[in-house]
């Protein structure tokens, strides 16, 4: 077997590190870059480096812009009475693009005993002065619907709950497009439970 470049296997194994990337992936990506103009991976490398020379964790939501505060918390016309509590920045991106106009408070991950992650390891503790000034009447929990999301909702629940502040869960059932007989007893159940008048 022929051995492969050092410089290349080096770019290999730094794209097998990113999430969702394998092996076959990584060497396709690598290969690409090596063939493609230099101008191109010039450009990646760049763009990576300003990301994170430039972006910044927002000191009020935990989201990340440019700025010590981001953009949405920064908005006056946002609904600041609303207040949706998210597990990543990804999932502030898919709930802007439904038009959500409230605000966020992301946590950055969830409660996972197995990985050694408790309510300390995520931005739980700053969430509670928000809510203590009376501006925020209800929360929006938006885990994910795995053991990890729901455990996170439900410890957020309890810590909540004696503020008074109005708190509700995002609907859960079947995908817009899905069919039903390829459903899981899970997903069916959510979406008999959470079923509305038509």
């Amino acid at each position: 077997m022929a051995r492969v470049p050092k410089p290349i296997q080096n770019l290999i194994e730094a794209f097998e590190r990113l999430p969702g990337i394998g092996p076959k992936t990584a060497e396709r990506l690598t290969f690409y870059l090596l063939h493609a103009p230099y101008e191109q991976a010039e450009s990646l490398a760049h763009a990576a480096l300003e990301m994170k020379e430039k972006t910044k964790i927002c000191s009020i939501c935990f989201n990340i812009g440019e700025e010590d505060t981001c953009s949405i918390c920064s908005d006056e016309s946002r609904d600041r009475q609303t207040l949706m509590v998210v597990e990543n920045p990804l999932d502030v991106l898919a709930l802007e693009k439904a038009n959500y106009k409230g605000l966020y408070h992301v946590l950055h991950g969830v409660i996972s005993p197995l990985e050694n992650i408790g309510p300390g390891e995520l931005h739980i503790r700053e969430l509670l002065p928000r809510l203590k000034n009376g501006k925020v009447k209800e929360i929006i929990l938006a885990t994910n619907p795995t053991m990890e999301g729901e455990a996170t909702a439900m410890y957020l629940q309890r810590l909540i709950s004696p503020l008074g502040v109005t708190m509700t869960r995002i609907a859960r059932g079947l995908p817009v497009g899905s069919d039903i007989e390829y459903a899981d007893e899970t997903t069916l159940s959510r979406a008999l439970e959470g079923r509305k008048e038509y």
